[in-house]
């Protein structure tokens, strides 16, 4: 699982023109289910994300969850994440879990994080516009690879 998070000020998905999902301060989730992913991979990712203090204390360090300053989550799937660029110009997505499983495991990501903060999502598969503003910059990635 890959997941690149911006830390936003307001962020809001469309699909076809019509707003599907919008946040305030927050992080936007942008999330790459890739092969060898499941629902505990899931589980753990979101309580990661979940408990990343990346918002600033009042002596300006990032010491604060998204708990402590009402913060949500807007989820939104991306296959791309899991992309192989290593050959060629033309990006692999091999890595990537087929789309009925992504969904599943996608869907039990949001599950558990939504025990956790509150969260809005993007339509799954769909080809959606993704605003934000981010609030920093800030930009990380999250990778389960890495939590192992």
């Amino acid at each position: 699982m890959v997941v690149c998070v911006q830390r936003v000020t307001r962020a809001a998905v469309s699909v076809s023109g019509a707003e599907v999902a919008r946040i305030d301060k927050g992080l936007l989730a942008l999330v790459g289910i890739c092969t060898g992913d499941n629902a505990e991979v899931a589980a753990k990712m979101a309580r990661k994300l979940a408990l990343l203090r990346v918002f600033e204390d009042a002596d300006g360090k990032m010491n604060l969850g998204l708990a402590q300053v009402s913060g949500s989550v807007l989820a939104v799937s991306q296959f791309t994440l899991c992309a192989d660029c290593r050959k060629g110009n033309r990006p692999s997505f091999s890595e990537a879990l087929p789309a009925a499983d992504a969904k599943r495991v996608f869907d039990r990501f949001v599950e558990e994080l939504r025990k956790l903060v509150p969260v809005q999502t993007g339509v799954f598969g769909a080809k959606m516009q993704v605003e934000l503003v981010n609030d920093g910059p800030v930009t990380l990635i999250l990778t389960s690879r890495e939590m192992e």
